[in-house]
């Protein structure tokens, strides 16, 4: 395993570049029992048949936890264990990398895990990772339970590098 600890953002990324054009669906779903599961997103063209790929790649354990179900079905997004690990494929830019929005931060926190590259964002109880210099965004949301949270990125490497072109700067 490689891990490289924080550093800032690339430069170029730090420039305005142009609107990514996938949007995420408000519609909720659930990751078994009654617990609600991630916003399923909806990336069209490109990005969703790459979203597709990335699916079909995605390891069957994460961090020791068994993958699960996630209602309704989707291509789009996948959970893990409970409390869930929650990946979201054809998200958004990330608001601190959209220059203009109100919580632009070009020096943001980034992690490298294994060759690839994640914007680093705490949350109140873990932390979300967004896929960084790839052709799609993707979210990877880590409860605290999970902590080191950056553990689950380990599993998820392979089949990033394996489905998601690299996007150049």
């Amino acid at each position: 395993m490689s891990f490289a600890p924080r550093r800032s953002l690339p430069s170029a990324l730090r420039a305005p570049a142009a609107v990514l054009a996938v949007l995420a669906a408000a519609a909720g779903c659930t990751s078994g029992g009654d617990h609600p599961g991630p916003p399923v997103p909806s990336p069209t063209g490109e990005a969703a048949g790459i979203c597709r790929e990335l699916y079909g790649a995605l390891p069957e354990e994460v961090d020791g936890q068994p993958r699960g179900e996630v209602e309704p079905e989707t291509r789009f997004a996948a959970v893990w264990g409970d409390p869930a690990i929650e990946l979201g494929c054809g998200v958004p830019r990330p608001e601190v990398l959209t220059p203009g929005s109100e919580h632009y931060n070009p020096v943001s926190e980034s992690v490298d895990v294994n060759g690839v590259s994640w914007l680093l964002e705490e949350r109140d109880d873990g932390h979300r990772f967004t896929l960084l210099e790839r052709e799609v965004f993707v979210r990877v949301t880590v409860p605290g339970a999970y902590a080191p949270e950056v553990n689950a990125l380990v599993d998820l490497a392979d089949a990033v590098r394996e489905t998601v072109p690299e996007k150049p700067l």
